[in-house]
């Protein structure tokens, strides 16, 4: 079991890996091991997420999501295949634990008087700038 909050864990048997050839650094070795991982999470179909999470974590996966609601994340940043594995498993834990995050609910709010006469007031002094900017004795041709 991989605890993503004390109250939220996912086991191991949910996760699938494949290994592929990576690219950067390595030397000759990029072209004989395949240190890749690509981690495969099937967030829509898990009995491990509730329904609020799983839907906040769809959302926030973005790109990463499939059309079946699968995550992929791939890892390629080191050398060794065991830490691209786990590098990849501690960005899905990260991304779960912002999803299993609720979002505060936004609180309604009117703009106080001073801020009401700061706008005003801006207003009158452009208005004023652009009235400098007429020629004198100029009519209006629209009215």
């Amino acid at each position: 079991m991989i605890e993503v909050t004390p109250d939220l864990h996912i086991a191991e048997d949910e996760l699938r890996f494949q290994f592929k050839l990576a690219s950067g650094p390595g030397g000759q070795n990029v072209n004989k091991v395949a240190t890749a991982a690509e981690l495969r999470f099937d967030a829509a179909n898990s009995p491990s997420l509730p329904d609020a999470v799983r839907a906040r974590l769809l959302a926030l996966a973005g790109s990463r999501a499939t059309q079946d609601g699968e995550l992929l994340i791939t890892a390629r940043r080191f050398r060794s295949q065991e830490r691209n594995r786990q590098d990849a498993i501690d960005r899905l834990i990260a991304l779960i634990q912002q999803a299993a995050a609720a979002p505060k609910p936004r609180l309604k709010t009117k703009p106080s008087r001073a801020t009401k006469q700061r706008r005003i007031d801006e207003k009158k002094h452009i208005g004023a700038k652009k009235q400098t900017r007429r020629a004198i004795g100029a009519t209006r041709e629209f009215e």
